[in-house]
């Protein structure tokens, strides 16, 4: 496979999720209290969102990276 076509359809990919998901959710671990040995952590979910204009974009990429992998062949 040509570079030119894998890294649109890993873009096409990365475009799906995207339209899917809408954001990217992760959990953190924080310290509270530091009192020698009395520790207390939370956890704390943050999320990373994801525009549609990111999918939007790396979706119009991907179709034009496959369709000039195409070219060049």
């Amino acid at each position: 496979m040509k570079p030119y076509t894998i890294i649109g359809i890993f873009l096409i990919i990365i475009a799906v999720a995207a339209f899917g998901y809408q954001g990217i959710n992760y959990t953190t671990k924080e310290k509270i209290i530091d009192l020698g040995p009395l520790q207390m952590t939370a956890e704390k979910t943050n999320t990373l969102p994801l525009s549609p204009i990111v999918g939007g974009i790396a979706l119009v990429g991907g179709i034009a990276l496959l369709v000039l992998g195409q070219k060049k062949s």
